[in-house]
């Protein structure tokens, strides 16, 4: 199993203020990133998980969550620990997992990614949640594709 994670970042790795994105969104984005997830699992947070409910990404999200509670969507699987989520998702049978966030999300599961797949947005932006820095001695930068308001960059772990 694959495990990747997409986010869309600014130049000082903010990802998000109040659970939004701080920038105007970005159409293009938002539909390449949309079908890079829409076939496959997903791990995500319960704060994330949450602000998606309306619409929710992936075939099946697996959420990772301090608190005891269920979920009354019927592909949400809940996890308390990293390795439990790794778990499971490999339970799941699929080729690639995305992790898809929040701030902490994408921290916790950092050393374990095999790639990244992440949208460059031009410019610094006040935010509370913010993108890991890795290590680029780690990793090989293997694509890059720019478009009108970001550019798009494949990482694959060294």
């Amino acid at each position: 199993m694959e495990l990747v994670s997409v986010a869309a970042l600014a130049e000082n790795r903010v990802i998000g203020k109040d659970g939004e994105i701080p920038w105007e969104s970005i159409p293009e984005d938002k539909q390449q990133y949309r079908a890079r997830i829409a076939a496959h699992p997903i791990i995500l947070g319960r704060k994330t998980f949450d602000s998606m409910r309306e619409d929710l990404p992936g075939t099946a999200q697996i959420v990772l969550s301090r608190s005891e509670r269920e979920f009354d969507v019927e592909t949400a699987h809940l996890a308390h620990t990293v390795d439990e989520a790794l778990n499971i998702a490999e339970s799941l049978g699929d080729e690639t997992v995305y992790v898809i966030g929040g701030g902490k999300i994408y921290e916790l599961f950092q050393p374990h990614l095999d790639r990244m797949v992440l949208s460059r947005v031009p410019g610094e932006y006040e935010g509370d949640a913010y993108y890991p820095e890795w290590d680029e001695d780690e990793w090989t930068l293997e694509s890059e594709t720019t478009y009108d308001d970001f550019t798009l960059q494949e990482w694959v772990r060294v």
